[in-house]
């Protein structure tokens, strides 16, 4: 009797991020190293319509990969295969597409399919899953706004590169007594404002899970100036909504939103020409636009990629399809994707890392003053403003300029 020949397929779906090939080379890895065939599908879910795009996968092609950006089967965020559109609504796909990738998983002879990718991707490849193809998911997004994980892979890559540029611009401003403002990518979630504002020193924050107003923001940039601190750092989010409840948007052909989503960008310059006008401060914007989805993932990345990949080729070989890996730490354990595509992720208003950055004073533009945020403690803004005698707006003497 002829041995049959496991296979496994692979495919990396919607935008490019750090970690990618970490996740291609370990999960190609552990699949030879259990008897499999790796295929890789070529520019994502479109290798899998005709005409079929693969090439296959082994350890000589994979290794010295682990630290590289991109992915070396190319992907795509538009055209049939495009689940989200508009501003995250979920489409269905042509039911004859979906019966050509069927078709053509079967004429591979693919034991199990590897689906990498966001939200849109994940909403493809759980209705391909409802089809009958066997399918497991891996929770790729700098956006961080999958449920049913702690992290996604990409979103440490991208938060170090904010950071980065943070620390970069914390001395310019300084140097010119600037407000500076950084938009930084999330889309409708604000996971990569909120880490890279803490890791690089923001001092307001501006999020879609938090309303803000200018009043507020120019508040803020006031209290540093009495504090004797001449210049700001502001991060946003692209998908901060402006007060009036309005969205920012880049783009030149609103029609295209309806065969892709839509794309985000130009808070950062409202918001900074909105500084400028009201105080007459001089004022910077930097959009660091898709730096963050390119160059090496961080170690982190690196280790948490290939974890996603070992435990994906797990699942397969559990045939436990319909599933997307899930770090739970320490733990990789694994989720419906059905639960990951449900509801964004969102940051928590409450969360630990906002009380944290409101503990050190860092203005989310939702009030003009300091607020405790920790319901333990007897101290306020009132209470500072009489120990300090300063007004409540302005908690500020040279007792805190040694620790900022």
């Amino acid at each position: 009797m002829k041995k049959v020949r496991r296979r496994i397929g692979i495919l990396t779906g919607g935008g490019d991020c750090p970690g990618l090939n970490a996740v291609i080379r370990a999960a190609t890895k552990s699949a030879i190293y259990l008897g499999y065939r790796v295929v890789g599908i070529r520019r994502g879910y479109e290798g899998l319509a005709d005409p079929v795009q693969t090439m296959p996968l082994t350890i000589a092609n994979t290794s010295n990969i682990l630290n590289q950006g991109g992915t070396i089967l190319g992907s795509t965020n538009k055209g049939r295969f495009s689940a989200k559109v508009g501003t995250d609504q979920t489409r269905q796909l042509d039911p004859g597409l979906i019966d050509m990738v069927r078709r053509n998983v079967q004429e591979l002879e693919l034991d199990g399919l590897i689906c990498i990718g966001g939200d849109g991707s994940l909403s493809i490849a759980w209705q391909l899953y409802q089809a009958g193809i066997p399918i497991v998911g891996v929770p790729k997004t700098i956006d961080n706004d999958l449920q049913g994980t702690a992290f996604t892979f990409g979103f440490d890559s991208a938060v170090a590169c904010a950071a980065n540029a943070l620390d970069r611009l914390h001395t310019t401003a300084a140097s010119h007594e600037r407000v500076m403002v950084l938009e930084v990518m999330g889309r409708h979630t604000g996971w990569i404002a909120l880490h890279a504002g803490l890791a690089g020193g923001g001092d307001v924050i501006l999020i879609p899970e938090i309303d803000w107003t200018f009043e507020n923001v120019c508040a803020k940039v006031l209290q540093r100036q009495r504090m004797g601190r001449r210049f700001t750092l502001i991060v946003v989010a692209e998908g901060a909504r402006l007060p009036d409840g309005g969205l920012v948007t880049a783009e030149d052909n609103p029609a295209a939103t309806s065969e892709r989503q839509v794309r985000l960008g130009g808070i950062g310059q409202i918001v900074a020409d909105e500084v400028q006008k009201r105080l007459g401060v001089e004022t910077r914007c930097v959009v660091l636009g898709h730096l963050q989805r390119g160059g090496e993932p961080t170690y982190f990345d690196r280790c948490l990629s290939t974890q996603y990949g070992a435990h994906a080729v797990r699942l397969i070989e559990e045939e436990r399809f319909g599933e997307m890996v899930s770090y739970d730490p320490p733990d990789m354990t694994s989720v419906s994707i059905e639960k990951a595509i449900a509801q964004l992720h969102r940051v928590d208003p409450q969360g630990a890392a906002v009380q944290a950055a409101r503990a050190m004073a860092v203005s989310f533009g939702d009030t003009p003053d300091y607020r405790n945020p920790f319901p333990c403690s007897h101290v306020d803004a009132k209470t500072y403003a009489e120990q300090f005698n300063v007004s409540p707006s302005a908690i500020a003497t040279s007792h805190f300029d040694d620790y900022e």
